[in-house]
């Protein structure tokens, strides 16, 4: 399998920490690339040019993290990072969905301050800060379902956490929510997390 990548996309940081996880590096090999520089060799396996893109070893490709992660689970049974059916397994997508939820509004918020300051949008950045801090009140609300064995959700999360300090530092999150800062700082630990720390 061939892995599409950016050192700076927390999508595709979390595809890589669940390889790590899955104990998979040595069936993926990592192409390094800028989805911002539009290479053609993105674009020719993903039409909307993003990271990450997963090339199967029959030729299928995959994109989007919630399908490759859900591909690399199936792969490989242990650790089951998705639990197969009940009440888990809604529990842990539910989690993902709020970890990758944080993660859009941080990504839109950054590429909104990337645009020359007279275009930008105070109501959008307001919008997008909202609701990451009101995802934020739920988790830490419900921290204490993360506590348990590493899954998707957990992942998800801790990428997301990763993010808000990688590209909005001066959004002081712990501050507000010191029962997420204290797992997130314990997870952060997890040799999956230090591997793929973002880098510019």
């Amino acid at each position: 399998m061939r892995l599409y990548y950016s050192q700076t996309s927390p999508y595709a940081r979390k595809i890589r920490v669940v390889i790590a996880e899955k104990g998979l590096e040595d069936q993926v090999d990592l192409n390094l690339c800028n989805p911002f520089e539009n290479p053609e060799s993105l674009r020719k396996i993903n039409p909307l040019g993003k990271v990450p893109a997963l090339i199967l070893p029959e030729g299928t490709v995959l994109y989007d993290s919630r399908v490759i992660a859900d591909y690399l689970d199936a792969r490989s049974p242990r650790p089951a990072l998705i639990p197969p059916n009940g009440a888990k397994r809604w529990a842990v997508l539910r989690q993902q969905a709020l970890g990758d939820g944080i993660t859009d509004a941080a990504v839109a918020m950054v590429m909104e301050t990337r645009r020359p300051a007279a275009q930008q949008s105070t109501h959008w950045k307001t919008r997008w800060q909202s609701a990451i801090e009101r995802a934020l009140g739920v988790l830490e609300t419900e921290i204490s379902d993360l506590q348990r064995d590493s899954h998707l959700g957990q992942i998800s999360i801790g990428c997301a956490l990763g993010y808000l300090d990688f590209r909005l530092s001066d959004f002081d999150w712990r501050k507000s929510h010191p029962k997420t800062a204290l797992w997130y700082a314990d997870f952060a630990q997890r040799p999956s997390m230090r591997a793929t720390a973002h880098e510019e």
